[in-house]
């Protein structure tokens, strides 16, 4: 059931979440939100790494941010000066209710979890439709593995069981819509040619070679990487097929997978460029804007590519499409390919047994979604596909 409010709030702030695909995830509740309430000032407060994420986001008219390791009572003392009739509480933790209980904040609403709701006015149930993300034990996995019947009667989420969802319900409680709309973020144009410019990609655009995107990382756990040398494999497939300049995405910790994919793809034909560890967020917004296609592990920047309207195309193993997959749920532009292993997802970050969820998905398969993909021949195929 839906808060009335009388008179409506002047000046909302929603606790936003910590990491970047989850971020991007909660654009769809935040545009409900501003449609909602288009006359509130909407404060965002974020982990400062994530700040330049809402820059000229139109849900958003001003942002917050905190330090790595600032404590509850700096956080509650920045947010005091704001004045907020209102707060969302967005993750599920007993520190984000903690600190906008300490903000002196009137109404305070998230999610009911244990530790925490003492900190809001109004803890609201858990969503009809909710799946939680359980991570099975080594001997639950090899049951699943050897029991064919445990495997008939496993993990089948429906559509709505996606994140998104979760966001969006908890938005409903405030009489906003909880209609999905596609996830999406803003990168202006001046940004797109900043990035050219600073990379040295003007040339390339010149010679009409179409750049393509390569993530080989993934910061959760190994559980979440696409073995490296079908990374390789399928993007030298793909360049000799298509004649594209691969751009390779990635953040400091994947310096050395990255060079070591950039040394195996490189020839004095090729044309590609290692950019882990490079660009700032922007930045890498505004060159994901560039690709044709992104060929990624379920990670942060396989979010941001959708939001910015680039197909990807995701190997999944550990994690789950229908539950954290990017872009809109049903979005046939993407690519989510899974195995058929019974153990997966586990959400584990490391696989305790053979890696079959990853080894199952094959270096022609991929290559063959990332063409259909650019081709944009996505509209009659199946967005989940095994």
């Amino acid at each position: 059931m839906a808060v009335s409010f009388h008179p409506p709030p002047r000046r909302i702030l929603v606790r936003g979440v910590n990491w970047l695909g989850d971020a991007v995830m909660t654009t769809p509740a935040l545009i409900r939100l501003r449609e909602k309430y288009r006359e509130a000032h909407i404060t965002l407060l974020t982990p400062e790494k994530l700040r330049d994420l809402w820059r000229h986001h139109p849900a958003v008219d001003e942002v917050i941010g905190f330090a790595a390791g600032e404590g509850l009572f700096s956080v509650g003392r920045k947010l005091r000066a704001g004045k907020f009739d209102l707060a969302l509480v967005l993750p599920n933790s007993p520190r984000s209710a903690m600190e906008i209980w300490l903000a002196g904040i009137p109404q305070r609403i998230g999610y009911a979890r244990s530790w925490r709701n003492g900190f809001l006015t109004r803890a609201v149930p858990t969503r009809p439709g909710h799946v939680q993300m359980r991570k099975p034990s080594i001997r639950e996995i090899r049951r699943l593995i050897d029991d064919p019947q445990m495997v008939t009667d496993g993990f089948k989420p429906q559509t709505t069981a996606h994140q998104i969802y979760e966001y969006l319900h908890l938005i409903a409680t405030l009489g906003a819509s909880d209609e999905p709309t596609p996830p999406s973020l803003v990168i202006t144009p001046t940004e797109v040619e900043a990035a050219k410019q600073k990379f040295g990609l003007l040339e390339s655009l010149k010679a009409a070679r179409p750049f393509f995107g390569l993530n080989p990382g993934a910061e959760y756990g190994p559980a979440k990487r696409w073995p490296a040398e079908r990374f390789i494999a399928a993007a030298r497939e793909i360049q000799e097929r298509t004649n594209c300049e691969w751009l390779i995405f990635g953040g400091k910790r994947d310096a050395a997978l990255a060079d070591g994919i950039h040394s195996a793809l490189r020839t004095p034909h090729s044309a590609l460029h290692d950019l882990a560890g490079q660009t700032s967020l922007r930045e890498l917004m505004a060159l994901l804007k560039l690709c044709r296609v992104l060929l990624a592990n379920d990670t942060g920047p396989m979010h941001v590519a959708a939001a910015l309207g680039t197909p990807v195309v995701v190997p999944f193993g550990s994690t789950s499409p229908e539950l954290t997959g990017p872009g809109l749920p049903g979005d046939l532009r993407h690519h989510l390919l899974k195995s058929d292993a019974p153990c997966a997802p586990c959400f584990l970050r490391e696989c305790p047994i053979d890696f079959r969820c990853l080894n199952g998905i094959g270096v022609e398969r991929v290559a063959a979604a990332v063409m259909e993909a650019v081709t944009a021949g996505a509209g009659t195929e199946k967005q989940f596909e095994k």
